[in-house]
């Protein structure tokens, strides 16, 4: 099991990667918004599973807390990394370009493993149900203003994407419903899968002499 997920996040990974530079116009949003949702909430999590609780797991040296700070770091590249001014270097430099997206495939990949870790220790498994809910939430709010916003923010001139022409406010849309039924999706998923777990784990037996 843990094999198959590598080996699907690897060829995702791939090809990700390469239809984000060759297949979509650098300046389509929608398509570089699937492109980062891939790496962050498919992508992550299979890798994060296949490596969870193996040798080659760096977690396991890692604070049980840990989740939550990278959630927090997580925020921050999303938030910066759609800022228009870094989606202008984006969409113009193909060395940013991939910049960026091994920037999202590491906050995304970390954090996966810290709350995955967290999950296995019945006094940390919380802390990464609460990491991967608060991911879940600034990535809804920030889908809600893209999709909502009055104008657009990334250009204003048509774009295609897989051979569909849209305007720019209609491309910023669908990026911004891509990353609220992909992205925020898939973290609250995980947010709950862990919280089940937490609760389906067997209650502490106290020790003798202590009150029940």
């Amino acid at each position: 099991m843990r094999w198959a997920s590598l080996i699907a996040a690897m060829i995702l990974l791939v090809a990700a990667v390469c239809t984000s530079l060759f297949v979509f116009d650098p300046r389509a949003f929608s398509g570089h918004m699937g492109t980062h949702m891939a790496l962050v909430a498919v992508v992550a999590p299979l890798a994060a599973f296949a490596v969870s609780g193996t040798r080659w797991d760096p977690s396991s040296h890692w604070h049980p807390g840990a989740g939550l700070l990278l959630s927090f770091v997580e925020l921050v590249v999303v938030w910066v990394w759609h800022v228009p001014a870094m989606r202008d270097l984006a969409e113009t430099s193909i060395g940013m370009r991939l910049a960026e997206l091994a920037i999202f495939l590491a906050a995304g990949g970390f954090l996966w493993l810290a709350c995955l870790g967290a999950g296995r220790k019945a006094d940390a498994g919380l802390s990464g149900a609460v990491a991967l809910l608060l991911t879940s939430m600034h990535m809804t709010l920030l889908a809600v203003l893209l999709t909502m916003a009055p104008r657009p923010l990334y250009g204003v001139a048509d774009v295609t994407c897989f051979g569909v022409t849209m305007t720019a406010s209609q491309d910023q849309q669908l990026g911004g419903i891509v990353m609220l039924f992909v992205g925020a999706v898939a973290y609250l998923a995980g947010g709950v899968g862990l919280a089940a777990r937490l609760l389906r784990a067997p209650f502490a037996k106290p020790t003798e002499g202590q009150a029940p």
